[in-house]
């Protein structure tokens, strides 16, 4: 009699995953795929810079995550040759142990992005070797500041890198088009939507509700105004300035503050600055709270009534998964990748064009003018995340397993 659990075995498919380092929106997507039966899933990492308290160049600021990042799932980290603490195109340089990746029989070696000469390395080696190779990342046509050398160099380039990967796990509308636009035939890309753990967020920001007063008055808010919320890194691509001159325009004469609060979350080089034009406002309306946790934003969202990202060059913007998941409605710029997808003009917020002030001014004075339009929006904004999930993440590398490495 033929044993069923041997059976299972040869079925399973052996995946080599191959990233950065541990990051804290993946976590709990590699231990929900690990968990499938049909999956052996071993993930190794460049760098463990992230697994303890660590400079973040974006934030400006120490970040230590308050989530668990490696665990519930098998990994490794990659010998190191030189230091690993500063990542960056060369380092660090890591021993890439392809002849085990070969003795260990997997079906296929998927990359996280190409922007690391060891991802490159790995994808050379695994073409030599006959493994199938498959690509996850950000870009979108737009979510990068580009030179017309470097665009022309990409037209070139990228075709010919593209033609060495067997499949393309596209996070999203703009990703899928970014593909296409460089040759790659629609067959070869696959769905595997960017998702975050939304059962984590819900279920925090459910429970935050019954804190919501709370919060407010220890921000000393006062109940009968509404809140603006943004959460990200302060850079100039975020712009921020956008949100100011759009906030502003909410001043009845440009020196009475506005009645809705703005709060800003988070941290980064051009939070100086910032304040001082805060400072010379003398409002004080605008609230810097600086950088929050993983586990602390959800209370945040929760008390918000509008979310609002509206940078350029935005890869995706997975913060409006996590806001999505309070119940919120959102408005992002053209140029968030996460906008086509999540974002649905007039229903759980608007679109706006990216740098254009008076149109997000416009925007966020229809929302925040009716409360019943938020709650509906807000409504609609869980509605549409709660199916942008990790099952269907699982589901879309299935089918790339299925249709590029087969059985």
């Amino acid at each position: 009699m033929p044993n069923r659990n041997s059976s299972m075995m040869k079925s399973r498919y052996r995946i080599c995953y191959i990233v950065s380092h541990p990051i804290q929106y993946q976590a709990p997507l590699l231990r929900y795929l690990s968990s499938d039966p049909r999956l052996e899933l071993v993930v190794y990492f460049l760098s463990d810079f992230s697994t303890r308290s660590y400079h973040d160049e974006g934030f400006g600021t120490a970040v230590n995550w308050d989530v668990p990042l490696t665990h519930g799932y098998q990994h490794e980290f990659l010998p190191v040759i030189g230091r690993g603490d500063q990542p960056s195109w060369f380092r660090p340089y890591v021993r890439l142990p392809i002849r085990e990746f070969r003795a260990r029989r997997f079906d296929a070696i998927w990359i996280h992005g190409y922007a690391h000469q060891s991802l490159l390395r790995a994808v050379w080696a695994a073409n030599r070797f006959g493994l199938k190779v498959f690509l996850r990342g950000e870009s979108h046509l737009s979510s990068h500041v580009r030179s017309n050398m470097k665009s022309r160099l990409k037209e070139v380039a990228l075709p010919a890198l593209f033609r060495r990967i067997d499949g393309f796990l596209s996070i999203g509308t703009k990703n899928r088009q970014y593909y296409e636009h460089y040759g790659v035939p629609p067959e070869r890309i696959f769905h595997m939507p960017y998702a975050v753990d939304n059962d984590f967020f819900q279920t925090l920001a459910t429970s935050a509700t019954s804190a919501r007063e709370n919060l407010r008055s220890a921000l000393a808010l006062k109940p009968d105004r509404r809140i603006i919320l943004y959460a990200s890194k302060f850079q100039n691509r975020k712009r921020l300035d956008v949100l100011f001159d759009a906030y502003r325009s909410f001043s009845p004469d440009g020196i009475a503050e506005p009645h809705p609060y703005l709060l800003l979350i988070g941290d980064g080089e051009n939070r100086p600055a910032l304040e001082d034009r805060v400072h010379h406002l003398g409002w004080s309306s605008i609230k810097f709270l600086g950088f929050k946790n993983q586990t602390e934003l959800p209370a945040y969202y929760d008390l918000c009534d509008v979310f609002v990202l509206p940078s350029e060059f935005e890869p995706w913007g997975l913060v409006i998964n996590e806001v999505m998941n309070a119940g919120k409605a959102v408005i992002v710029s053209d140029e968030v990748g996460a906008g086509p997808d999540l974002v649905k003009d007039g229903v759980n917020g608007y679109i706006v064009p990216t740098g254009n002030w008076q149109a997000l001014a416009d925007r966020l004075k229809a929302v925040i003018s009716n409360r019943e339009i938020c709650h509906t929006m807000g409504k609609e904004s869980l509605k549409i995340v709660t199916a942008w999930n990790f099952e269907s993440n699982r589901r879309g590398l299935l089918s790339a397993l299925e249709a590029v490495v087969g059985r």
